[in-house]
């Protein structure tokens, strides 16, 4: 029992990195109308620049800070002056342009950081807290839950109590109408990809210490934060809550009772089955979803 308890509360602090990606995704969803494939190596880039502060003798905080302002101005970047010119295209064309802009940035990250992994310091102790023989969360995990809880928060009151979450609606969905309508849905837009890839830098500060920084450190993280968005539904963000931590247990149990290597089957097989149900998510409050 005791291992039972340690392992889910494991869990939960994994999930929550997972919800955080998950959030991301869900942001630039409900805001665009796009799935962002570059979200992953977006939070990596920008996990080097808050490095690069800490290697100049910044503290934690301002390498934090760096982060996030980093990451809303790539954000706010990549959809004015690479995504925009296809997004009266197909829908694929965004799609190719954020598995470029993947592409672009791991290999930048690279030639200017490195292959070799990096230590990443964080603001609290790593250091678990013992119960008897149950292992809790460290003041760093409490600091990660506290951090994605008050992020999704945040865009539940933006979505749905404030004008400028209204207007991102309206533009992702009926941009022509929006625009009648005085919405200035190019602002939007470039509002929605800025927010999305804050959350993405926050994710990326978050499971650095727990990953080590390199350029392909986010590429798990992202695959299993993707497939939490897509149970918990890519228009919910409580479904990116939901997902994304109980797919962190799920994760945990399978790698404390049958091995990690069946971590990325075993995140497939639930996917497929919450599919089967529910194609739109668990918590998706749409009835149909264009890809």
């Amino acid at each position: 029992m005791a291992r039972f308890l340690s392992v889910t509360i494991s869990g939960l602090s994994g999930g929550m990195i997972y919800a955080a990606v998950a959030l991301s995704l869900v942001l630039i969803w409900r805001a665009t109308r796009v799935v962002n494939f570059a979200q992953g190596a977006m939070a990596m880039f920008t996990t080097y620049l808050a490095y690069t502060v800490f290697e100049h003798g910044g503290s934690y905080w301002l390498g934090f800070v760096v982060a996030l302002l980093s990451g809303l101005l790539l954000g706010a970047f990549v959809e004015r002056v690479l995504v925009r010119p296809v997004e009266t295209g197909p829908p694929l064309n965004a799609v190719v342009v954020t598995l470029g802009v993947f592409i672009f940035l791991q290999a930048l990250a690279g030639l200017l950081f490195g292959g070799r992994f990096r230590s990443f310091p964080t603001p609290f102790s790593n250091k678990n807290y013992n119960f008897g023989n149950v292992s809790t969360l460290s003041p760093f995990e409490i600091f990660v839950i506290v951090a994605v809880a008050v992020v999704a928060v945040l865009l539940y009151v933006l979505f749905q109590y404030t004008d400028v979450g209204l207007r991102m609606r309206a533009a992702a969905f009926q941009g022509e109408v929006a625009r009648m309508l005085g919405v200035r849905v190019g602002q939007m837009l470039t509002l929605g990809w800025a927010l999305a890839a804050v959350a993405g830098s926050l994710a990326g500060v978050l499971v650095a210490p727990s990953v080590f920084l390199h350029p392909n450190n986010m590429d798990g993280v992202f695959v299993f934060g993707f497939t939490a968005a897509v149970i918990g539904g890519l228009d919910s963000p409580v479904g990116a809550i939901v997902g994304g931590l109980g797919l962190g247990v799920l994760l945990s149990y399978v790698a404390s009772y049958f091995g990690g290597d069946l971590q990325t089957m075993s995140a497939l097989v639930v996917l497929v089955l919450v599919l089967m149900v529910r194609p739109n998510g668990l918590f998706s409050t749409t009835a149909t979803r264009r890809v």
